[in-house]
């Protein structure tokens, strides 16, 4: 994973100290809370119903140990307790002391990491595949181009006042596990004809209250034009973008106003001018950055057999584990989804386990995934069933990667300011209503946003639940035939909504209309394609 040069940390600590004179000011009344909602935004700071949160980025998801545990120790020390994995493959606290805000930066500098760009109408954490680096089906591992990216965008001079946030994701295979076409750029690392590796952008996407899949603007990018393409890119959008109105101001808005024809002509037309400036940086930053990700020294010997004797292990390997590019070697989700629990929530003391078993298990490496899971990428076959044994023993090791338990769904009105409904004990109730049903409805991705902002990724769920205000009451929209991966589309809303309970009751209608229904290996969304939404219609309005 990339470390921090002598630059990088001085502007971290340069930004804490900074910070720190901004809350001093704050909490003398030299600024008012307008006057600091700016400068606590830009370093990751929200206020929310019941005190402030803080959103710590974790670039494209990866982590080391030591990073981890302070995670963790931040979590009993500022915090309750826990902190809450999102889905832009972070981590926020939601319990945070304004005065104390200073020190616990400084504890997250002194093991390179901060929370600088994770909010605000900036260029936030650059997402990426959990598996980068360990996918048997990845062309390169994206991560180095997804650092890249990060370098030029932190403290760009040009984005940090944009029309409204922007999302970028970065992969390298054909199977988009990082939902690529819902981000405001997608880039994916590809290889031309000529076996060139370059990069395919797709713009225009994203969720919230127009949901939208980007378009392929461009299919092959030369690597050493990747920034400049970008930047016409965010040149183009922050030239146009709408500021008059903040539901209107994303880049799929401008997209879909231009037309993707002319929003391209003019990021073409940018393009072209930016290539004379010669704003580019050099192949060998990238290279120099490339350095930091190198393969593990695998164990070429590793034996490639697994002993399944034991039931449950071999049913946790055959859900949360995936094939390794390595033999020898998997890759395994760590859920944080256990049945009634709060989705993407861990403990301090689980952190603290995670931290040790990356260390012990997966080269001093974890990832955070947008389903807001926790990834041990490179994991001996040998080794598993030890793993497996320790998270089972702190409640980690539930069984339902993509399956209906592994719901994704944001703090809701619990916590958030902006939301409409609670989505946590809806998550909670379907969890256990359906755990003995899961094995039966095989892979069913649902996810649960309690407001328009999308936060839950609603839009793309096989089934997706909205929360939203009914004359002071909350209710649930429901939505089916979502979906993030390689064939994304979006959910279409069944009709009226439910009340907590009601909605529970309306997906076991749905998934027994889909059991019914089913073909082969089908999975719900595969026949929901096929049959359409009447009879699950139907079956749900009765």
């Amino acid at each position: 994973m990339y470390k921090y040069d002598t630059y990088d940390q001085a502007m971290v600590d340069t930004r804490v100290e900074e910070f720190r004179d901004q809350v001093k000011r704050r909490l003398e009344g030299h600024l008012s809370e307008d006057q600091f909602k700016p400068l606590r935004l830009q370093n990751g700071l929200y206020l929310q119903l019941h005190a402030y949160m803080l959103r710590v980025a974790v670039p494209y998801g990866t982590l080391n140990s030591a990073q981890m545990r302070v995670l963790g120790d931040i979590a009993d020390k500022y915090d309750r307790g826990y902190g809450h994995f999102t889905t832009r493959q972070n981590i926020q606290y939601n319990w945070i002391q304004l005065d104390q805000t200073p020190d616990l930066l400084a504890e997250l500098a002194a093991v390179e990491m901060h929370a600088i760009q994770t909010s605000g109408n900036c260029i936030r954490n650059i997402s990426s595949d959990q598996y980068a680096g360990a996918a048997a089906d990845e062309l390169v591992d994206p991560r180095p181009y997804a650092e890249l990216l990060r370098q030029w965008s932190s403290f760009h001079p040009e984005f940090l006042v944009l029309p409204r946030k922007f999302k970028i994701a970065v992969i390298a295979s054909e199977t988009d596990r990082a939902a690529m076409k819902l981000h405001d750029i997608g880039i994916r690392i590809v290889r031309n004809a000529a076996g060139e590796i370059g990069a395919a952008f797709y713009v225009g996407g994203g969720m919230g209250r127009t949901p939208m899949i980007a378009p392929l603007i461009r299919e092959f990018v030369p690597l050493d034009q990747l920034i400049t393409y970008s930047e016409a890119c965010l040149r183009v959008y922050n030239r146009y973008g709408r500021r008059d109105n903040k539901y209107k101001a994303r880049i799929k808005i401008l997209v879909h106003e231009l037309g993707k024809d002319e929003y391209t002509r003019q990021v073409e037309e940018e393009f072209a001018h930016l290539l004379s400036q010669n704003i580019e940086p050099p192949l060998a930053e990238l290279e120099r950055i490339k350095v930091h990700f190198p393969d593990p020294a695998f164990d070429a010997a590793a034996p490639d057999t697994l002993d399944r004797s034991d039931p449950d292990f071999a049913l946790w390997v055959d859900r949360n584990c995936a094939a390794h590019k390595q033999p020898g070697y998997m890759i395994a989700t760590i859920s944080l989804k256990p049945v009634g629990g709060i989705p993407g929530d861990a403990s301090a003391d689980q952190m603290r386990l995670m931290a040790d078993l990356g260390l012990k298990y997966s080269f001093d490496e974890l990832r955070v995934t947008h389903a807001q899971n926790v990834v041990l990428p490179h994991v001996r076959k040998a080794d598993l069933y030890d793993l497996w044994q320790q998270l089972d023993a702190a409640g980690l090791a539930t069984a339902n990667l993509d399956r209906i338990g592994d719901i994704i769904a944001c703090p809701g009105l619990d916590y958030c300011s902006l939301a409409n409904a609670r989505s946590i004990p809806v998550a909670q109730k379907i969890s256990e209503r359906f755990a003995a049903k899961e094995a039966d409805l095989g892979e069913l991705k649902l996810k649960i946003s309690g407001c328009i902002n999308a936060c839950g990724h609603h839009h793309a769920g096989h089934i997706g639940i909205l929360g939203v205000d009914k004359k002071g009451t909350e209710n649930y929209q429901l939505l089916l035939g979502g979906c993030e991966g390689d064939d994304t589309s979006l959910g279409t809303i069944t009709g009226p909504g439910f009340s907590e309970d009601g909605i529970v009751d309306a997906i076991d209608k749905a998934t027994d209309v889909y059991l019914a229904h089913k073909q082969g290996d089908e999975r719900l969304l595969d026949t929901y394609r096929r049959i359409g939404m009447a009879p699950f219609k139907e079956a749900i309005y009765e």
